[in-house]
């Protein structure tokens, strides 16, 4: 990271300034080395990601893990996935697409289930696992391990399970589209969750 970028904050758009990047407005963009052949630099977000450090007066605080659902919504998603301890937790349920984050313990998995009216996709934050879908409840033809970083996604009308294999819990996120639990929904535990399924609730 050079020491000196040049950046600007979204309330001075039009006054970029060269300037420590620790000490710039927050949020604020850095101009960064050349991204592509027709400009010769590029203001993009910072904090960036990979080579581009968090700024130092900035500590990340917990995150209120509640349903926002309805409302416009922007989290640090690995922040929330990586917080949460339930088994599974309604972060944001709207009127087409749900997000949940899961933790699952080490020897237990999400349970071999279906969802014949939805699709959903699946992103790993920490941890491993085997995941298998198929057809037929026991025809599992698919199978594949994945880690963290991995994402994969389940089409409506094919079983499916997640197994963890690893050592620590597997914590996740998932969306569900349209949404497949009520709004709110917290399930501490495995157990609750197998409970309010087989008795038609969350």
């Amino acid at each position: 990271m050079y020491p000196y970028q040049t950046c600007f904050s979204p309330n001075l758009r039009h006054a970029p300034r060269n300037i420590m990047y620790n000490a710039c407005p927050y949020p604020y963009y850095v101009n960064v080395p050349r991204l592509n052949t027709y400009f010769s630099n590029q203001y993009v977000p910072f904090p960036y990601g990979a080579g581009y450090q968090s700024r130092s007066d900035v500590s990340p605080t917990a995150i209120n893990l509640k349903d926002y659902g309805q409302e416009p919504f922007v989290v640090n998603i690995e922040q929330a996935t990586k917080q949460n301890t339930a088994f599974r937790r309604a972060l944001w349920t709207g009127s087409h697409l749900q997000l949940t984050l899961m933790s699952i313990n080490v020897g237990e998995d999400i349970g071999l289930e279906v969802h014949p009216h939805l699709d959903q996709f699946i992103r790993i934050e920490d941890g491993q696992g085997l995941v298998a879908m198929g057809d037929q409840q026991d025809q599992l033809n698919f199978q594949r391990q994945v880690y963290k970083d991995f994402a994969f996604i389940i089409p409506a009308g094919k079983w499916h399970n997640l197994i963890n294999t690893g050592d620590r819990p597997i914590k996740l996120y998932s969306i569900y589209a349209p949404p497949q639990h009520p709004y709110g929904t917290v399930q501490e535990t495995k157990a609750i969750a197998e409970a309010a399924e087989r008795y038609g609730s969350d």
